[in-house]
């Protein structure tokens, strides 16, 4: 649909964004990493071990001995590092890149970690409750990016983007016109994609979390809606 390049969009609050980088570079290393950059056996292998299966989360079913490495609660979190393919994860990272540092300006370090992960959490719960049976397991940092974006949506509607739509036409969008979209899009698949390998369900509860969270997380004195800005600019 579009990929993100960059918002002209000052931070007020913190000189660098260092827990946004964090996540960025930890959600790299593991995909490098403890995923092989992407290799099918040790993603299949990580899928099982660490993503979100909802019959393991709630107890309906128990992992094989070799893969049950963390307490189950845990995959609630862990899943949100773990990605299925560059592309996958390139995506993910890119929204995180250029929406992310003004979320964390607008609420600090710690309560950014915190509102990334709860995104995250929010996100897997929604995907589980809503298919208790599954045994596919969830993987993927898309949910709490979509916190993140509900947010920024919320901070900084009249800001402007620059994205490449379709992929190779480069435009300067306002946020409310350009998240919105992507917004619509992602609930209009949760409600009519049936058998996608893309969990909509979980970006729709991501988004309610970011949207709801923002309100609480923010600064005391960071206005939501642009408020601050010169109508007139």
């Amino acid at each position: 649909m579009f990929i993100p390049l960059h918002d002209q969009n000052q931070l007020d609050h913190v000189p660098r964004p260092y827990v946004n980088l964090a996540l960025i570079a930890v959600n790299v290393v593991i995909f490098l990493g403890f995923q092989g950059a992407g290799e099918l056996q040790a993603v299949g292998a990580s899928s099982i071990s660490h993503g979100l299966i909802p019959v393991v989360l709630f107890d309906i079913r128990d992992l094989a001995p070799q893969f049950q490495v963390l307490p189950d609660w845990m995959s609630l979190i862990s899943y949100a590092f773990l990605h299925g393919s560059f592309m996958h994860l390139i995506g993910n990272m890119l929204f995180l890149w250029v929406f992310g540092d003004n979320v964390e300006d607008a609420m600090g370090h710690f309560r950014y970690l915190v509102f990334y992960l709860a995104c995250a959490v929010i996100a897997g719960l929604a995907y589980a409750v809503l298919d208790l049976n599954s045994d596919t397991p969830l993987i993927g940092a898309s949910g709490a990016v979509s916190g993140v974006v509900a947010a920024y949506l919320m901070l900084h509607p009249r800001v402007k983007v620059w994205v490449l739509a379709f992929g190779r036409i480069p435009l300067r969008l306002t946020t409310q016109w350009l998240l919105g979209a992507w917004i619509v899009y992602q609930i209009f698949n949760a409600i009519v994609a049936e058998d996608s390998q893309v969990a909509w369900i979980a970006h729709v509860g991501g988004l309610v979390a970011g949207a709801i969270l923002i309100v609480f997380f923010r600064r005391k004195g960071v206005p939501l809606f642009d408020r601050n800005l010169d109508p007139t600019g």
